[in-house]
């Protein structure tokens, strides 16, 4: 919790915006994506999340869901992720944070879909600083928010474009770490621009909150993520960044130069 916050405030202090890159555990297998971990912290990343495999992933649009499918071929599952993150989070000073759908955190260790604690408490323990639970509304996140909190890391969760005020308030205080705007309506994936309406929100949620709100979901070239760090305070990639590495799978040398380029085209366009 504490790296995020002293991360966001390196960053205003130096007027700049984060560039937080999404990869999928596993994805080739979890020898490469700790590579690219690491590669892309290297590279600029300011924060990076992590994600875990999941079935069904219903927040995802197809690029994310073939990450996902190919790590589950690969027999990925969430201790290896967290494994992973033990590993990494030794060796970058960037934030890690966890992306994980609700049931593998219910039904991970002995808890059997009935308390996050024990996923919660694990992930602290191996690094983790975060954590995103896109299809948990904070509503119905009482107890892992209170787990999060007890562990030291940040519950973190997303404002959609059709919030009301209301709305926009209760996940304001909710979330902690940053708040992740979802720009669009809609799965993740790559789009041609971003959606109409995103500015206005964030003026909203400005209005509501001095927490660090940033925007995710569409985010596919340079020059929108130079657009939206005008407002924002910063830029989440993913469905970009894992199709530009997609040709690549089957040979690990380019794909790591892949992804360093990518990263720091990203870092040129949201700087000042």
């Amino acid at each position: 919790m504490d790296r995020i916050r002293h991360t966001f405030e390196r960053l205003r202090r130096a007027d700049r915006r984060a560039v937080i890159p999404f990869l999928m555990g596993g994805d080739p297998d979890l020898e490469t994506t700790e590579r690219l971990l690491l590669t892309v912290a290297q590279a600029g990343a300011d924060l990076i999340e992590v994600g875990i495999p999941f079935s069904d992933p219903l927040a995802d649009g197809p690029i994310i869901q073939r990450a996902s499918s190919r790590s589950l071929a690969q027999g990925t599952t969430p201790h290896a992720v967290l494994a992973l993150i033990q590993r990494v989070a030794r060796r970058v000073s960037s934030p890690l944070i966890l992306l994980s759908y609700w049931n593998p955190i219910l039904q991970f260790g002995r808890s059997r879909g009935r308390d996050p604690a024990p996923f919660v408490r694990e992930a602290a323990r191996c690094g983790a600083s975060g954590m995103i639970v896109p299809d948990l509304p904070p509503e119905e996140a009482g107890a892992f928010r209170r787990a999060a909190s007890q562990a030291g890391i940040s519950a973190i969760f997303l404002v959609s474009p059709t919030s009301p005020a209301e709305r926009l308030r209760q996940i304001a205080r909710a979330s902690e770490g940053f708040i992740y705007y979802v720009s669009l309506t809609g799965t993740t994936g790559v789009r041609d621009r971003l959606a109409a309406g995103w500015f206005h929100t964030i003026r909203q949620l400005k209005l509501l909150t001095t927490k660090p709100i940033c925007v995710g979901f569409g985010i596919s070239t340079p020059a929108q993520a130079a657009s939206v760090a005008r407002v924002a305070d910063g830029v989440i990639v993913g469905s970009a960044l894992i199709q530009a590495l997609e040709p690549h799978l089957h040979s690990r040398r380019t794909l790591l130069r892949v992804a360093h380029r990518f990263i720091q085209r990203l870092r040129k366009a949201v700087s000042p």
